[in-house]
């Protein structure tokens, strides 16, 4: 008796045999996002670019609506709108509320009222836009913390209000810094904050800062 082999088979076992043997294919991680203003977005989204576990950071404006989310009428301070960042982060690595103690110790200045610096008007003003309750919580929780450990010579004005919008600035205004690290404005604003944020969180910095 002659057996006669398919010359599929051969092929259809090695397919099996590697599917079996395929090592299990890794879940990708669960990402958040934060929305936080804080003055100029550029020394802002350079500050949380830095950190471990962020995997992604955009400028941009929240408050106001879409129709006005431009920077030549944002920068009218008449639409409601602040210079704000998206933090894309890895909640294994990096707490939301880790990102609240860069935001205000670092990133800027929470007693100053409608303006940063040199910077003036409500574009600039310090807030949290709080994505859902869990997030509304730690915000108000760190606030009061710091409030009562009399963090500051001056009361907090940072605004804890809820997210109804995250629109993208202009391409230009992204990663700002990174590609104009000699730009005036940066020089004395912006890398001083950077040197504080190696100063007191150097372990949660990324392995190429």
């Amino acid at each position: 008796m002659i057996v006669r082999f398919s010359k599929a088979l051969p092929l259809a076992f090695a397919l099996l045999a590697g599917v079996l043997g395929a090592a299990p294919a890794q879940a990708a991680p669960h990402l958040e996002k934060a929305v936080l203003a804080g003055g100029c977005f550029w020394g802002v989204e350079a500050v949380f670019d830095e950190l471990k576990g962020v995997t992604n950071v955009v400028s941009g404006f929240s408050g106001g609506n879409a129709m006005t989310a431009h920077y030549d009428v944002v920068s009218t301070g008449m639409t409601g709108h602040a210079e704000s960042v998206e933090i894309t982060y890895d909640p294994k690595q990096i707490s939301y509320r880790q990102l609240l103690d860069v935001y205000f110790s670092v990133a800027h200045d929470p007693t100053e009222l409608d303006y940063q610096g040199p910077d003036h008007g409500t574009q600039y003003r310090s807030a949290i836009f709080y994505a859902n309750d869990d997030q509304k919580r730690v915000a108000e929780a760190t606030i009061r913390e710091l409030t009562a450990k009399h963090a500051y010579p001056a009361p907090i004005v940072t605004k804890v209000v809820p997210l109804t919008g995250f629109y993208p600035a202009e391409a230009y205004h992204q990663h700002f810094i990174a590609k104009n690290p000699d730009y005036p404005y940066v020089v004395y604003n912006d890398l001083p904050k950077l040197k504080e944020l190696h100063k007191r969180f150097p372990g949660m910095l990324k392995a190429h800062t």
